[in-house]
């Protein structure tokens, strides 16, 4: 188990969120994350596979993380040795069940649906069209006992019943044995719309989804910041602050 002496606990989106924003705002906010890297957990929680995170630790002053959630909440490791975290990807490799094929065979010849060009482990990922997407396709994807998550107009994302990025993050923190008192998740689309319904203290930062916002008007624990990417989170924090240990 992991002390649970952090002040902070960052759970972070990185495409428009972590990676958001100007050049001049992720500097000043990555310097100050490494300036506290003591007390601060970092947590990235992406739609990206491990290797597009890894291609970003080469660039300067660019903050390690701790912990990378990815393939929409469908892997987890260290951000470190990159080994899994046994416990939680074996929860979800237990759900999941090698359902790959199964997957493609239920979705084949669905309209509106085009595969993506990447081979997940725990997940089958298109490319939709929302003007063609059909309610029928995603009661069956429901009946068959797998979820969907849809973001952007964009992406969907076939996942294991109950595993998305909210879910595994709790996961993940209870395997650390980590305060959820001390935890912000920050993101901007509606992959993350899971993060924020962990009730959690929460940042949405200003270039979100107009879909993401719209879920999360009425929610008391999340941040609507109108700052773009990193100054956005930034700012949540700040919001936050007096709240954290």
């Amino acid at each position: 188990m992991m002390s649970s002496g952090y002040s902070l606990i960052l759970a972070t989106d990185l495409d428009g969120t972590f990676l958001g924003g100007s050049d001049g705002d992720r500097a000043e906010f990555y310097d100050y994350l490494q300036r506290h890297r003591d007390r601060v957990l970092l947590v990235f929680v992406t739609g990206r596979d491990l290797d597009l995170v890894r291609q970003l630790y080469d660039e300067a002053g660019f903050p390690t993380p701790d912990y990378i959630i990815g393939d929409v909440g469908t892997s987890v490791t260290c951000g470190k040795t990159f080994q899994p975290l046994a416990e939680v990807q074996g929860w979800i490799s237990d759900i999941w069940q090698n359902a790959n094929d199964l997957v493609k065979a239920l979705l084949n010849g669905e309209p509106g649906l085009s595969l993506q060009p990447i081979e997940p482990r725990y997940r089958v990922s298109y490319y939709y069209d929302p003007e063609v997407l059909q309610p029928s396709t995603l009661k069956k994807l429901d009946e068959a006992g797998f979820d969907a998550v849809l973001s952007a107009d964009r992406f969907l994302d076939v996942m294991p019943k109950g595993v998305s990025k909210g879910p595994t993050l709790l996961k993940t923190l209870a395997a650390l044995n980590l305060d959820l008192n001390n935890a912000v998740v920050a993101g901007d689309t509606l992959n993350d719309l899971s993060l924020f319904e962990t009730g959690l203290k929460g940042v949405a930062v200003g270039n979100a989804e107009p879909k993401l916002i719209d879920r999360l008007r009425d929610m008391s624990n999340v941040y609507l910041s109108q700052k773009p990417g990193a100054a956005g989170i930034w700012e949540g924090l700040n919001y936050h602050s007096k709240t954290l240990s």
